[in-house]
């Protein structure tokens, strides 16, 4: 038996997929859109990794930024692209969609000549398929003579290595080219070539999966249990037939009547959206057959998967994480439309991030007023601040750009060519909304918070600093704690990840280290859960014990704690680094002052050049990793 280190890998289909956002009206009508990545295949390769499979994509994206975003999500999310082709002449497919009803779903498909039907024999990574488990093909590249061939090759390449093969029939009749690109949420058009067709490569399938209608153009019968049984005579293949709000059921051997089959829980919630919901259902089917469980078990994983995708927005951005589905199944929800429980909400978003960190140095730049009043004094304006900004982040870039852990905290105001020059790398970058240097916290954003944050992409963390301590006045306290409440819940809404500092430290004093705990656990207490914390440099390793504790009753999802600065010395910083780096929660740094306030006087005074003031921020910067890294090895 040959080693399988994978899972799964998934064959064909890949698109972005472009969401209207307004639910109730016509294409026609819908003004915004949301982007995924769509294409049945690509949508499970999604999906079983984000249920713990290992898996992988052997499919074709255009040499654009569509098909870079296919790749970099489907690696974001833990899929293995190495099969992955670039095609250097077809664009990647589109797909523009909506959700019109609980029965209409509208939707176009853009594949004419696409990248993803240009998959031929020579794109099939052989060692992909020998090292895999299971191969799952998908209905819609059997369509096509180019295609069908590559299909072909992948099943001999399977039955070669003991790979076992999944045909998820994937029926579109607009795909097989009979119905009109006005009508491309078809799901059933009975044609006897498409049937003729597709039982050409039954008897080499080891797992069917498809819907009453997939099963009905499979066989040629619109008869659904007949149907069944004629696919039954052509294949020895298990097969799982989905049937909307009835469940599913598995037939191993022969089909006498719909009992004959085993079956798992139902899960009763509103049909939302019905696209996706059957990449989802298959997620979890694969989640639970290959991870050897029984037949009822891997119908709950699939059916409880498919009740996720048909109240959410969007396919692959639907599936459950493997802790999501835990928590559903064991807890249940109260609520009926899933995408309004918030104790899902919080599992789905927490722990399908694109990446997660265990380390992070962040060089933070996003200070303002420090400079607006260093400008003035030596006589410069706003361009000059921003000029040095840049030299800022090719001092961080020069010093930090290859480290995984890279991060900068960059600000809009006066610096915003160095936050659109590091926002297109692949570094953590911070934002901050709140204005600088006011209290109490006032947002820099004028008017609604998520009208605000539409304009930001998503890679960049919302962070706000709140001069919060529990000795000020009741109005002072619900005055920030309204404003955070209300940027929780946008961050929550527009997919951004946000960032809580918390500053006890007033007019330079020291900080109320004795009040960090009790404040953290008081936004928790109020429903806040920031991705992540960024504390003030504590040396006790008391206090670090002490919010790591209140991090562990409340949010095991959190991405950790950030260590700020306060303009220490580097000195200083060393020791609280020695005191932070004990506890778990803590992944790293965002030191600002530190690091530039020197270089930065001296340069807008004309006391350093560029090159000097470059050197002396990556040198600092340099002084502070080492001091890092030097407290994560003694811990």
């Amino acid at each position: 038996m040959e080693h399988k280190s994978l899972d799964l890998v998934c064959f064909g289909r890949s698109s972005v997929d472009l969401y209207g956002q307004q639910v109730g009206g016509r294409l026609e009508d819908m003004g915004s859109f949301a982007k995924y990545v769509g294409g049945s295949p690509a949508n499970t390769a999604i999906g079983t990794a984000r249920l713990g499979l290992k898996s992988a994509m052997i499919t074709r994206v255009g040499d654009e930024h569509m098909g870079r975003f296919i790749r970099q999500t489907m690696q974001a999310e833990g899929v293995d692209v190495q099969g992955v082709k670039t095609d250097p002449q077809r664009l990647s497919a589109l797909v523009i969609l909506g959700i019109q009803d609980e029965t209409q779903f509208p939707l176009i498909f853009y594949r004419e000549d696409c990248a993803d039907m240009a998959l031929c024999e020579d794109d099939i990574d052989e060692n992909l398929i020998k090292k895999s488990k299971a191969l799952l093909l998908s209905g819609t590249h059997l369509s096509t003579p180019k295609v069908a061939a590559a299909s072909r090759k992948a099943i001999a390449l399977a039955k070669k290595h003991g790979t076992q093969v999944v045909l998820d029939i994937d029926y579109r009749p607009n795909l097989w080219g009979l119905a009109g690109h006005g009508n491309g949420e078809s799901r059933f058009i009975a044609d006897k070539n498409v049937s003729e067709h597709v039982q050409a490569f039954l008897p080499d399938i080891d797992l069917i999966v498809g819907t009453e209608e997939e099963f009905h153009i499979a066989a040629g019968s619109e008869d659904s249990l007949e149907a069944l049984a004629i696919v039954r005579s052509m294949s020895k293949a298990t097969l799982v037939c989905k049937r909307g709000a009835l469940g599913c059921r598995v037939f191993e051997k022969h089909i006498n009547g719909w009992q004959s089959g085993a079956k798992g829980p139902g899960f009763e919630v509103e049909v939302y959206n019905v696209l996706g919901a059957g990449d989802a259902f298959m997620s979890g089917l694969l989640r639970g057959w290959l991870g050897g469980e029984d037949w009822p078990t891997s119908c709950a994983y699939a059916n409880a998967c498919g009740a996720f995708a048909v109240s959410r927005h969007g396919c692959s951005p639907a599936v459950p994480s493997w802790q999501e589905l835990e928590y559903f199944l064991a807890h249940g929800s109260e609520h009926r439309s899933l995408r309004f429980d918030p104790v899902l909400n919080h599992i789905h978003r927490t722990t399908n991030r694109n990446k997660e960190y265990t380390r992070l140095a962040a060089f933070a730049i996003d200070h303002r007023h420090q400079f607006i009043k260093w400008a003035k004094a030596a006589g410069k304006s706003l361009a000059d601040v921003a000029k040095f900004k840049l030299l800022a982040v090719q001092a961080a870039q020069q010093e930090a750009g290859e480290d995984k852990g890279f991060g900068m905290l960059v600000d809009d105001k006066t610096g915003r060519a160095a936050l659109h020059q590091i926002t297109s790398t692949k570094a953590w970058i911070g934002r901050p909304i709140e204005a600088s240097g006011e209290f109490p916290l006032q947002l820099e954003a004028q008017g609604d918070i998520v009208e605000h944050l539409f304009d930001w992409p998503l890679n960049q963390t919302v962070k706000v600093l709140c001069p919060y301590r529990l000795d000020d006045d009741e109005q002072t306290r619900k005055h920030h704690e309204q404003l955070i409440l209300k940027l929780d819940k946008a961050c929550r809404f527009t997919g951004h990840q946000w960032l809580l500092e918390i500053i006890t430290a007033r007019d330079g004093g020291v900080p109320a280290f004795e009040q960090v705990a009790p404040i953290m656990q008081h936004f928790y207490d109020l429903g806040v859960k920031p991705d992540w914390w960024k504390l003030e440099p504590a040396l006790e390793n008391t206090y670090w014990d002490k919010v790591g504790q209140i991090i562990d009753q409340n949010d095991i999802y959190c991405q950790g704690i950030i260590v700020l600065g306060l303009n220490s010395t580097i000195q200083q910083i060393e020791e609280a680094f020695l005191a932070a780096a004990k506890q778990p929660w803590v992944k790293g740094f965002a030191i600002g002052r530190t690091l530039f306030a020197q270089a930065a006087q001296s340069w807008l005074q004309g006391e350093l050049n560029d090159a000097q003031a470059i050197e002396l921020m990556a040198q600092k910067y340099r002084l502070i990793i080492a001091a890092w890294d030097n407290a994560q090895a003694q811990k």
